[in-house]
C-alpha cells in the first residue's frame, strides 16, 4: 500500500467532488436534482476522476474501475438518504484503492 498516492489521490477526488457538489448546488435547482441527480453525481465522481489520474499519473482504466466499483458501493448511502455519507464511503475505497494500486512496480507518484 502506498499511503501517500492514497492520500494525495482522496484529496484531489475530495476537492473535485466537493467544487462540483457546490457548483451544481448553487446554480441548479432541486428539483433539477430530484430528476437529474441520478445522472449529475456519477458525471461529477468520473470528471473528479479524471482530473485525478491527470494530476498523479495514475492508470487510467485501473483508477477508473475501482473509481465505478466505490461509487457502486456508495449506492447504500443514497438509497438511504444519507447521500455525503455514502460519497464520504466512496472516496474512502478510492483512496485505499489508488493506494494498492501504488504498490504495483513501476508506479511512481507525479509530484
Amino acid at each position: 500500500m502506498d499511503w501517500n498516492i492514497a492520500w494525495r489521490a482522496a484529496l484531489s477526488q475530495a476537492v473535485v467532488v466537493a467544487a462540483l457538489g457546490a457548483a451544481t448546488g448553487l446554480t441548479l435547482s432541486h428539483e433539477f436534482f430530484e430528476s437529474w441527480g441520478w445522472a449529475v453525481g456519477p458525471v461529477a465522481w468520473l470528471l473528479a476522476t479524471l482530473v485525478t489520474i491527470a494530476v498523479w499519473k495514475l492508470p487510467a482504466w485501473p483508477t477508473i474501475a475501482g473509481a465505478v466499483v466505490a461509487g457502486l458501493i456508495s449506492l447504500v448511502g443514497v438509497v438511504t438518504g444519507m447521500h455525503w455519507t455514502g460519497a464520504a464511503i466512496a472516496l474512502v475505497l478510492f483512496a485505499l484503492w489508488c493506494g494498492w494500486q501504488g504498490r504495483r512496480p513501476g508506479l511512481r507518484l507525479a509530484v
